[in-house]
């Protein structure tokens, strides 16, 4: 059993994560989602395909991965040789529980005419069974190169399907998940939020209902919010995703205001992925002294992973530097 006794606290807690980091040769990883100041330490912050490919990159011999299950087992799909951990394994996602690699392999043999397009927000089983992953912002680049005969199987996110079926007019055969975050906000209470700020543009994932994104001046992955923020004409932004997103966006443009899309209780507390909350600055330190909990994946189910991650780089090349697959800065 972990010794939990022993967690400096304070500036101590953080000299001794980067007294790990270097004794380690860790590279630190935060998604945006994640709290600012699991955000603050990171080497890399970003998308969840992002950071993989970042970390691959690296030569770094262990992977610390501030994110949720399947964020992990991405970057241990890519990078097979290094120690990948994460800081609490019960940091799951509603997305890939909606999807059990059983009811999605049964769901594929009632239609064995479809290809699997899947969202990246799913099991390594799940991906091992799928054609092509795609991620919020190489979706539509990857979708517009199958022929519009061709029967598709999307999920597990319906809203983002049911999204990319609009945009394209498209009828992919949606398989019935929701990531609990982006359902939760009220269209009563944005219209409200609205109207306080009749000036400020609505940026939205595409993992919102179609009642948010159909007010929503730009749809786009976590990175291309954070761009579109960084161009937007205006002084104050109402962004409707997981709202830990906008202390970069604060850390970026200080004169700016930033609003999370509220929640039926009128605030955006309760958008916060409760998740993604369970890693900690103890958590972190724990993990990366430990090396526990880690990643393990059994290497032919990783190979039948990696299949489908690579047939979505191979398909969307053009979409790096433009969210998930490449830095939002361009660097």
């Amino acid at each position: 059993m972990t010794d939990q006794t022993a967690i400096p606290t304070g500036v101590d807690l953080r000299e001794e994560i980067d007294r790990l980091r270097k004794e380690r040769n860790a590279v630190i990883l935060a998604h945006y989602y994640q709290k600012p100041e699991l955000q603050d330490l990171a080497d890399f912050v970003g998308d969840s395909l992002e950071l993989s490919r970042k970390a691959a990159e690296t030569d770094a011999d262990v992977i610390a991965f501030c994110g949720v299950k399947f964020m992990a087992d991405t970057a241990k799909i890519l990078s097979p040789e290094k120690i990948v951990v994460l800081p609490d394994m019960d940091a799951g996602c509603s997305l890939e529980d909606s999807c059990p690699p059983d009811k999605f392999r049964a769901f594929r043999e009632k239609h064995p005419d479809h290809i699997a397009l899947t969202y990246i927000n799913c099991s390594t089983e799940v991906k091992a069974l799928s054609d092509v992953i795609v991620t919020s912002s190489s979706a539509e680049t990857i979708l517009s190169q199958i022929p519009e005969d061709q029967p598709i199987i999307f999920g597990p996110d319906r809203h983002l399907g049911g999204y990319l079926n609009r945009k394209f007019n498209r009828d992919m055969l949606l398989w019935p998940g929701v990531c609990i975050v982006h359902e939760a906000f009220s269209e009563k209470e944005l219209l409200k939020l609205k109207a306080q700020h009749p000036d400020a543009p609505i940026a939205a994932h595409p993992e919102c209902p179609p009642v948010i994104i159909d007010h929503a001046d730009h749809v786009g992955s976590t990175s291309s919010i954070l761009q579109f923020a960084k161009t937007f004409t205006g002084d104050t932004l109402i962004v409707a995703t997981e709202p830990h997103i906008i202390h970069q966006m604060e850390k970026a443009l200080p004169e700016k205001t930033f609003l999370g899309a509220p929640g039926a209780d009128g605030n955006c507390n309760c958008n916060i992925c409760p998740y993604m909350a369970l890693n900690t600055m103890e958590k972190l330190y724990l993990c990366l002294r430990d090396l526990e909990p880690r990643i393990e994946i059994e290497e032919q189910l990783r190979l039948d992973a990696k299949k489908s991650l690579d047939k979505m780089l191979e398909m969307a090349s053009g979409t790096i530097g433009k969210g998930d697959l490449g830095d939002p800065d361009g660097d």
